[in-house]
């Protein structure tokens, strides 16, 4: 009833193999290892032929490197010129109802016999055009009895002043003065006390 075991019938007890399926096992990994590393049936790179692949790869690179960089510039100056094309385009959109205002303003003109109807539409229509660009960051500048700043003014001449208060300020404005979100897009021209 009991089957005698040889010596190398011993079942491991973790793996359930025994001794010899062991060995067939460690002898097929050995094989598989050394059919999967790879021939020294290769030749050998010389030096010079490993240098000359290197520079090959590095003028690829740099080839490569040099059209993206060449795509790019493309790129940016076609958005460049897109954006100054269609920079004013909010500031105009904005200014059409203004326009609209002054089209029906120049209607009622020609047919109107009363005055001030017509300039309260006009002040109206102003006012409506001032709000809009300030809106858009343009503020004028208050120049009347300020000191002269060449940061902000442009002296067109200069006139004997009244009094000393006045001496080296502002005394009349010939040409309003802006600016656009703190930075000055128009001079104001002057007169100033001496």
């Amino acid at each position: 009833m009991f089957s005698k075991k040889k010596k190398n019938d011993i079942e491991d007890p973790i793996m359930g193999n025994t001794a010899d399926e062991q060995v067939t096992n460690v002898q097929a990994e050995e094989s598989a290892d050394a059919a999967s590393t790879p021939e020294e049936a290769q030749p050998e790179l010389s030096v010079e032929e490993k240098l000359q692949q290197e520079v090959a790869a590095l003028n690829d690179k740099y080839l490569r490197l040099f059209a993206e960089f060449d795509n790019y510039k493309r790129r940016t100056q076609k958005e460049r010129v897109e954006l100054l094309q269609t920079a004013g385009k909010d500031v105009i959109v904005s200014m059409l109802p203004v326009l609209d205002d002054f089209d029906r303003a120049n209607k009622a003109m020609q047919g109107a016999t009363d005055v001030a109807p017509i300039l309260e539409g006009l002040a109206l229509v102003h006012h409506k055009l001032k709000s809009t660009l300030a809106q858009k960051g343009l503020k004028e500048m208050e120049t009347l009895h300020t000191p002269f700043d060449t940061d902000h003014h442009e002296a067109i001449t200069n006139i004997p002043a009244p009094n000393e208060e006045l001496k080296g300020k502002v005394m009349d404005e010939l040409e309003k003065g802006y600016t656009l979100n703190d930075k000055v897009i128009r001079f104001a021209k002057v007169v100033v006390g001496s």
